[in-house]
């Protein structure tokens, strides 16, 4: 359209050429594919870099490319324009979100799956996408148009050479609480989805994720990208001739020599255990029971009488202090299942936690009663008596509930289930009496929560207990997702984590954030059906915890990320 300027991907130029037999005409020769090209490569780069960070989580686990890929992805954006930077964030986190979360389609339901697939895909890709251009709004220097194609993106890096090596300091660091701002924010925001923030990708780095002892996850993610972006300087650094050969190691030198310090400050947090004199064997049943089987209730006898036959193995030879069933284990509460697990307990004399379905009747009018549905952990004494109740608190939205249904029933057509559970108002801790042990119980994924886990703590607390069913997503990495953004919940708390599934992560994580034991069925997968037997320690008798310092003052370090962020950008 005439007297629009050229925008950051477009371009024109007019030429002239002679004609063969009159005079000279004007041709417009449109070379928009020569600037666009460039961009192409660059929203190629940024699509590869979010398989990049999808690889960096189980069940691929490829955790060194957390170490590199958002740095790679502000060189893939840099100088490429304000629009063209969200736009390329948003392709990376796009790509990212819906390969990490493919097994949302194994979900048994027609086509609902698709579409929360591609809504939560599109939805999380957001952050990645807002992070990129935060971080190029916050770039202490400025760039030419000339900078938007991919070997201008180049020579925009090696600006970065240009400027004090305290301003590319301050700059990766900035970089690193903007990544943190948006994870505390994707905690909370729509209810909340903290599902895999970059900092689980470091599991296995026991030492390194101690400082979520401090700091939360969070923590780790900062030093993630810290690093990440100090890397990519150090490179644009490098390769600039110029008479200082090692100014790249200004760069790196400040978060290598923290790496450093927090790696021997870990390792020396793993060696203050202190020696353990209380335990309590705990049996956990797998049953691994199809999600289809769970819906259809003309399978509840064949899966009760399943997981009934399970838990008499785990009961038999060296009884357990402690029987425990994952959550939506109980197909319904009536005589015939009352009678059979009051018995099993009886008989063994021992204590059971379980997960059902729970009704509570209430009276809306005089004449009709309604009822509240709870999703619910359960503890039984030995002796058979109902001893306490905890109820999830935080559901999951169209899986559990459809938000906003009184006033938007439309609503309902984007979700199969035809009721909501009511959330529960409180923690509760399970305590076992006369074996001194206290269970703070957890549900499905209330666990990948860093603040709902902290509150349901307290100093007299032994372990965290979480109850979940991630049969709905068959057999697929969604499992090892789960447990890794869950293990993190140890660490924060300095507490033991034991993890009852249906189908998967069965296993028990101790305070350090180590995984101890895993449930693997006789194919050696962690699908199947089957009993796990682990031994937790319990702390001494008449004695508190000591508190981590997450524990007392809870998300302080990502909440102080998202105040310095929201200031820089205040001040730009």
């Amino acid at each position: 359209m005439g007297g629009t300027p050229p925008n950051d991907a477009e371009s024109e130029r007019v030429v002239t050429r002679p004609h063969a037999s009159g005079p000279t005409k004007r041709a417009s020769l449109t070379t928009a594919p020569q600037i666009k090209s460039p961009l192409l490569k660059r929203y190629l780069a940024g699509a590869i870099l979010g398989l990049a960070l999808t690889a960096a989580f189980p069940t691929i686990g490829l955790w060194p490319l957390a170490w590199v890929a958002p740095g790679m992805l502000v060189g893939a954006a840099i100088g490429a324009g304000p629009a063209n930077t969200f736009r390329i964030g948003y392709v990376a986190g796009l790509v990212q979100w819906l390969s990490t979360l493919y097994w949302l389609l194994l979900i048994p339901v027609a086509w609902y799956p698709i579409l929360g697939w591609l809504a939560l895909g599109a939805y999380l890709a957001l952050y990645p996408a807002t992070w990129l251009w935060l971080v190029t709004q916050m770039a202490p220097v400025k760039f030419s148009r000339d900078s938007q194609g991919f070997t201008g993106g180049l020579r925009a890096l090696a600006r970065f050479a240009e400027i004090p090596v305290h301003n590319r300091v301050c700059w990766a660091l900035a970089a690193a609480a903007a990544w943190v701002a948006l994870e505390i924010v994707r905690t909370h925001l729509l209810t909340g989805f903290p599902w895999l923030p970059l900092g689980a990708s470091q599991y296995k780095l026991v030492p390194l994720i101690q400082i979520a002892s401090v700091t939360g996850v969070y923590g780790v993610s900062f030093l993630l990208v810290w690093c990440s972006v100090s890397i990519l300087l150090a490179v644009g650094s490098a390769v600039r001739t110029n008479e200082h050969r090692l100014a790249w190691l200004g760069d790196v030198f400040l978060p290598g020599a923290v790496l450093l310090g927090l790696f021997i400050w870990g390792t020396s947090q793993l060696g203050t255990e202190p020696t353990t004199v209380r335990k309590i064997e705990v049996a956990m049943v797998q049953p691994s029971i199809p999600q289809t089987m769970i819906w259809d209730p003309r399978e509840n006898a064949a899966r009760f009488t399943k997981i009934i036959e399970l838990s008499k193995a785990a009961l038999a030879g060296d009884k357990p202090d402690l029987l425990i069933w994952p959550e939506a284990a109980l197909p319904s509460f009536d005589e015939t299942t009352y009678t059979a697990i009051t018995n099993l307990v009886v008989t063994h004399r021992v204590w059971m936690i379980f997960g059902a379905d729970e009704a509570e009747a209430r009276a809306d009018s005089a004449t009709e009663t309604h009822y509240d549905y709870f999703n619910s952990a359960i503890l039984l004494s030995p002796s058979g008596q109902f001893i306490a109740t905890y109820r999830k608190r935080h559901l999951v939205m169209f899986g559990e509930y459809i938000p906003l249904r009184r006033w938007l029933p439309f609503l309902g057509h984007f979700t199969p289930i035809q009721t909501g559970f009511t959330p529960g108002t409180q923690p509760v801790q399970f305590e076992l009496d006369d074996l001194g042990a206290n269970i703070s119980a957890l549900i499905c994924f209330e666990d990948i929560f860093p603040g709902l886990a902290r509150k349901s703590v307290r100093d007299d607390t032994d372990f965290l207990l979480n109850l979940t069913n991630n049969g709905w997503f068959r057999e697929s990495a969604a499992q090892w997702q789960h447990a890794v953004s869950a293990l993190f919940r140890a660490v924060e708390n300095g507490l033991p984590i034991v993890r009852c599934s249906n189908n998967g992560l069965t296993c028990w994580v101790d305070a350090h954030g180590r995984i101890r034991r895993i449930f693997r069925d006789e194919a050696g997968t962690i699908y199947g059906n089957g009993i796990l037997k682990v031994q937790v320690p319990l702390r001494r008798s008449g004695q508190l915890r000591a508190q981590t310092f997450y524990t007392r003052h809870g998300d302080m370090f990502a909440w102080g990320c998202f105040a310095v962020t929201i200031a820089i950008m205040l001040k730009k």
